[in-house]
């Protein structure tokens, strides 16, 4: 059983990949895409959005990360993923299922699950780039709308040479509204040897076990329930309970502590904001708590809040 953490773009930046991942459970996690167009990007790209590749590619010495990337051009892509590679990433992972309008309106992300030709195409591109011994995986959708063009696209994925494939169990359309269709993975597994890694709906112990033994996956794939169970990595592999509130709060203000110091500290208001409406899902600490700070306007107001919990 491997459990890894989900590419998030906007949500699982380093600092949140750091948080989660100090919880325990992860295998590794993904970054947020990288958007490439038609260059090889400078590496300071490469270190905002994977700053632990001057770390050997770890969070906090042991934890891997696999830097993902997302464009339609092939050369490009090789190009930027070798690159990627030589400074140190775990593997190299292709996005070929974010839903974004943004990004599919620019032939990007799932809009390629329309054309699995472009997905041979631009995996063959990268595998052939990157050195043998170095993991390519890729992410993809059950389709853009049609769930049995899984079928081509995974045809596509595994004739290009990927190693591993996560597919989340739902298409474009779909979004995220439930449910997942993880019966589809194991009509995937079935037809296809490439290794598979599950994704969508798993929320807690009870819902990946209901995942496996639909999708026929032991491999997992988590995303937004790890932002609603900080520890749910653990939590899934049944070593765990969910963490108590306080244990959350604690995570809370250490993220709070961080984040207002970073780079990205204009952004903290609406992070933590975010983070609570995911929170509140199983936490009702939570939803009181972003009740509170909601209408607060200035960061310290909201980070005395937040350490007012812990008293």
């Amino acid at each position: 059983m491997r459990v890894v953490l989900a590419p998030m773009e906007g949500v699982a930046d380093a600092s949140m990949r750091q948080l989660l991942s100090s919880c325990g459970g992860y295998d590794w996690c993904v970054t947020e895409f990288i958007r490439v167009t038609t260059v090889c990007l400078p590496d300071k790209v490469f270190y905002k959005y994977c700053p632990e590749l001057l770390q050997q590619g770890l969070i906090n010495g042991h934890t891997p990360v696999r830097v993902q990337l997302l464009g339609q051009h092939p050369q490009p892509m090789a190009e930027n993923a070798l690159r990627a590679i030589e400074l140190g990433s775990h593997g190299l992972d292709l996005n070929f299922g974010c839903p974004s309008n943004s990004v599919t309106g620019s032939c990007g992300g799932a809009s390629m699950l329309k054309a699995p030709q472009s997905i041979f195409d631009v995996v063959k591109a990268v595998r052939q780039a990157v050195p043998q011994q170095h993991i390519v995986s890729a992410k993809i959708r059950l389709g853009w709308e049609n769930k049995d063009d899984c079928f081509s696209i995974v045809q596509a994925v595994q004739e290009a040479g990927a190693d591993e494939l996560t597919i989340h169990a739902r298409t474009k359309l779909d979004g995220y509204k439930a449910p997942a269709h993880w019966h589809y993975i194991n009509k995937v597994k079935q037809h296809f040897s490439i290794p598979i890694i599950a994704n969508g709906e798993v929320w807690d112990r009870a819902s990946y076990l209901q995942c496996q033994q639909a999708s026929g996956c032991d491999d997992v794939m988590i995303g937004r329930g790890a932002l609603t169970i900080p520890n749910l990595a653990q939590v899934v592999r049944g070593q765990q309970t969910p963490l108590l509130w306080q244990q959350v709060v604690e995570l809370l203000i250490a993220y709070s502590e961080h984040e207002i110091t970073s780079e990205k500290s204009k952004y903290y208001q609406s992070r933590v904001k975010q983070w609570l409406r995911y929170l509140s899902a199983f936490y009702p600490e939570a939803d009181q708590l972003f009740r509170q700070i909601r209408v607060l306007k200035d960061t310290p107001s909201i980070v005395q809040v937040i350490r007012q919990q812990s008293s």
